[in-house]
């Protein structure tokens, strides 16, 4: 038995443990947000979070999920208005869509990791998400607005705000 936790909810799996993730996600858990692009892990449809970070759902077998915790592009945030996925609105990103959901969970990465990053951080994380309508600079775009709204949030938040104002 294979226990995971996948968008905040415990979940339990007993059947084929070679079955890849993604499959799990889209068929058993009918969570098809996340796309099924080139099963080799190379174009990043499929992208979700494993313990917070970014990974390709089309090669990850479930026996390597026990006990890990799952986001996919609908846990990201209830009612989609996670930072980033109201960027990719603002910046005009989506066109056919297909590789969104790999695209945010990977900017999203990204972002938790290093919420400043520079222009090449920003294509170098991007670099193995695959985006069929060539919107790449929109999404550069989207990502570095995020990180310019966080950044100026840090610079305009005093210190000790948030617990009482005591330093």
């Amino acid at each position: 038995m294979i226990k995971l936790t996948v968008n905040g909810v415990s979940q339990q799996f007993d059947g084929d443990a070679s079955m890849p993730l993604l499959w799990y996600l889209r068929d058993v858990l009918q969570l098809t947000g996340t796309k099924y692009g080139c099963g080799m892990a190379q174009c990043g449809a499929c992208t979700i979070h494993v313990d917070g970070r970014a990974q390709r759902s089309c090669v990850l077998p479930l026996s390597e999920m026990d006990g890990a915790t799952i986001t996919t592009i609908e846990g990201l945030h209830p009612e989609g208005e996670h930072p980033l996925q109201q960027a990719w609105m603002e910046n005009r990103v989506p066109q056919c869509g297909y590789c969104q959901a790999g695209q945010i969970m990977q900017a999203a990465s990204l972002l938790d990791e290093n919420p400043s990053p520079g222009d090449q951080e920003i294509i170098d994380a991007m670099a193995g998400n695959l985006c069929r309508c060539g919107t790449y600079p929109r999404i550069h775009q989207a990502i570095k607005s995020v990180a310019q709204k966080v950044a100026a949030v840090q610079r305009f938040t005093p210190v000790g705000a948030g617990n009482g104002g005591e330093a």
